[in-house]
């Protein structure tokens, strides 16, 4: 089953994605879920279960998402290329499903654990899916724009979280998720496979097919060209693996996604977005946690928008730099706000706004470029065999860097104090922007193959 294209190319590539992108919206929500969850866990007439959560309980239910995300993304480098993008987008669609299934059907702390585990099986896979997918599908003149989209929309699924999240009961939360889960399986039903896998296959008639579809039928000979394996070659996933370490365009695409998305991780992002509200109690800010939350999504989403617009103008470097210089900045104040209040300092009761500014500037410049350009990066690099197994790789080693931070972070709190815990995230945005400046190359305007060969 495929979407026919009706009113133009751009169009078919727009609705393709809006299909895909629910998915994100998922993605979104699962990273947001524990924020609002956690307090209703620790409250007796909230929690589905017999006994409220412990605190090492609740930092097992923020970080087990990245045991599933670590190994999602191996489930959709396996199969892209044997059974197709498309089957494994399904296949974290329908791990979406049984993760809120077992939301709505919660007993035991341990099919809380479980719903975080699945859910970031079907986080991975859909995150690694639609990146390579979307990176295959787009035209070059859109393909940073329609990149950053995913990013954008995960986004919203956390605001929606956060925003509705907390007025309703554990299970409600759980048929929420549920229903947009079945909206994204039914919708990638309906997508077409990628043309790249189809090259990669060999199928020269459905390469042309699609890229018709698609509104890029003059990229039929440069696809079959790039993608497709010589007369006699058989698929290898061994070579495929070792192709990431001895080829040189391949190992630089490595370091600089898994670079980039590191810094991501240390700059804090994940923490803040597991135990806002946690945060905001630890704080004292005179903002209510939950309010704060909210405007904190909000602020997320609008400033997502600006990447969009600016991505195929002014190019991904210069966004970055900004971005990071930004977020530098306001995590500093946020650990001068933790340190003031540390040190009993008599005016800090007159500030207590300070703590969701400093999270307002943060994530609205996150959002503007750090948060969602890595995502369009991740998408163009990598040749066509090793895609999805070096964006797998790049990201699960990533979110090994995340979990260890968000399993580390409370124990941070206590020992290092709320201050130098913000002012060490503060420091590696600074240490983000050496690396994007001296690293980073732009790849605005350039096709795939012209990005490969330029790491070459």
């Amino acid at each position: 089953m495929e979407i026919k294209p009706k009113n133009g190319s751009i169009k078919y590539q727009l609705l393709i994605v809006a299909c895909i992108n629910v998915g994100q919206v998922i993605v979104g929500y699962s990273v947001g879920w524990s924020a609002p969850i956690l307090p209703k866990l620790k409250n007796i007439d909230e929690t589905p279960l017999t006994d409220v959560v412990t605190d090492l309980e609740a930092s097992y239910i923020g970080s087990l998402l990245y045991i599933g995300s670590m190994i999602g993304p191996y489930i959709t480098s396996i199969f892209s290329n044997v059974v197709g993008r498309k089957p494994c987008l399904l296949i974290g669609g329908l791990l979406n499903i049984l993760a809120y299934v077992l939301v709505i059907t919660t007993k035991h702390i341990a099919m809380v654990y479980a719903v975080r585990i699945i859910s970031g099986l079907g986080m991975g896979i859909t995150i690694v899916g639609n990146i390579v997918y979307v990176g295959e599908i787009a035209s070059t003149n859109i393909r940073g724009i329609l990149l950053t989209s995913t990013s954008i929309i995960g986004i919203f699924g956390t605001l929606l979280v956060y925003a509705v999240v907390p007025y309703v009961s554990y299970s409600e939360s759980g048929y929420i998720a549920l229903v947009i889960s079945v909206i994204h399986v039914v919708g990638v039903c309906f997508i077409p496979e990628s043309p790249v896998y189809y090259a990669i296959k060999d199928r020269p008639v459905s390469v042309t097919k699609t890229l018709d579809l698609l509104g890029r039928s003059a990229d039929v000979d440069k696809v079959l060209e790039t993608f497709s394996r010589k007369k006699g070659e058989t698929t290898s996933k061994i070579r495929d693996w070792t192709e990431i370490f001895t080829v040189k365009s391949n190992r630089m695409s490595l370091f600089l996604t898994f670079t980039l998305g590191a810094f991501q991780q240390t700059s804090g992002v994940a923490v803040v977005l597991f135990f806002a509200t946690t945060i905001f109690d630890t704080a004292g800010s005179s903002i209510r946690p939950d309010l704060a939350t909210i405007i904190i999504g909000v602020t997320r989403l609008l400033s997502s928008l600006i990447a969009p617009s600016f991505v195929e103008r002014s190019g991904r470097k210069i966004l970055l730099l900004i971005s990071m210089a930004a977020c530098a900045f306001s995590l500093l104040i946020l650990g001068l706000y933790f340190y003031l209040d540390r040190t009993h300092v008599a005016f800090i009761k007159n500030i207590g706004w300070l703590p969701l500014v400093a999270l307002i500037v943060y994530f609205f410049c996150y959002e503007a470029g750090f948060g969602t350009i890595p995502n369009a990066i991740v998408g163009e690099m990598f040749r066509a065999n090793v895609r999805s197994n070096g964006s797998a790789l790049a990201i699960t080693l990533t979110w090994l860097v995340g979990f260890g931070l968000t399993t580390s972070f409370t124990t941070m709190v206590k020992v290092l104090g709320g201050d130098v815990t913000f002012w060490i995230f503060g420091g590696s945005c600074v240490l983000a922007f050496l690396f994007t400046f001296f690293f980073l190359p732009e790849t605005k305007g350039k096709t795939l193959n012209e990005i490969q060969d330029m790491l070459s």
